[in-house]
């Protein structure tokens, strides 16, 4: 039986027994893992204390074929991102994250880039000093979120379309609004026959062009629409609404209501 080694991040845990967990695991380099750690609550066990959600180790498992959980057998804690213990808003987009993560990665199907960006998500967000020196906690958190479902888009071949028609390949006229397609995947000149449009500011396009050109100046009220842009459009692509999600987002500014997808009518 094959046994890996690798950094891992908890997105979930569950109680197997009173010294038993199954946990899920972001791995950077075997992509997502579902396995039952025996014994890890024990005092003398290998796992740090147990395996603690949103935490950063590096652990051991052996896989078992035709099996659908391995066997954790050491997990070496590495990080804990204390601020996210220490302000709630910080832990619901922590758990937004992992949420993602642990809907949107498949079992055995690597993504070091995304696993690499979590990681730079979760350090932002759980930084004491941050914390501390931060004014707003929006001011902190939007970036991190934006940044964050931006890459999950583009490592999982979603990027939007923004340079261009997404239905017809042609340029896109310049405008002071535009529509984007979820089915699409992008902006488009005019309404989609196949499904809604929703109507997005000339900011909020600008301020993900320049998030797609790894630009560091991001406007904030662009950046905070943009991510309710992500945050739609990524829930239509998974075809449900990730249990933190209403904690993150007022479900109402969100394309497509509170339900999902429909018409939508406050603008990007």
């Amino acid at each position: 039986m094959p046994t890996i080694q690798d950094q891992g991040l908890c997105i979930r845990h569950w109680d197997w027994s009173e010294t038993s967990q199954t946990v899920s695991i972001l791995t950077r380099n075997h992509g997502a893992l579902r396995a039952l750690a025996k014994g890890s609550k024990r005092e003398n066990a290998r796992f740090s204390g147990g395996v603690e959600l949103l935490t950063l180790a590096a652990f051991q498992a052996i896989v078992k074929p035709h099996t659908e959980l391995a066997t954790l057998t050491e997990w070496d804690l590495v990080e804990l991102f204390p601020a996210l213990r220490r302000s709630l808003d910080r832990f619901h987009a922590a758990m937004y994250i992992a949420d993602l993560l642990h809907h949107a990665v498949r079992d055995s199907d690597p993504h070091p880039g995304l696993f690499d960006a979590a990681l730079t998500a979760l350090r932002a967000l759980g930084d004491q000093k941050s914390l501390e020196a931060s004014v707003e906690t929006a001011l902190s958190i939007e970036p991190c979120l934006l940044r964050f479902q931006w890459a999950l888009l583009v490592e999982l071949g979603y990027t939007p379309v923004l340079d261009r028609d997404a239905a017809l390949g042609g340029p896109l006229p310049v405008a002071d609004r535009y529509l984007f397609s979820p089915r699409l995947g992008g902006l488009v000149a005019k309404s989609a026959p196949d499904g809604p449009s929703w109507g997005v500011r000339a900011q909020t396009v600008d301020c993900l062009r320049a998030l797609a050109a790894t630009s560091a100046e991001i406007d904030a009220q662009a950046c905070r629409r943009a991510n309710r842009l992500l945050a739609s459009y990524i829930r239509e692509l998974l075809g449900e609404q990730v249990p933190s999600l209403s904690a993150v987002f007022d479900l109402r500014e969100l394309a497509g209501g509170p339900t999902g997808i429909a018409s939508f009518t406050r603008g990007g």
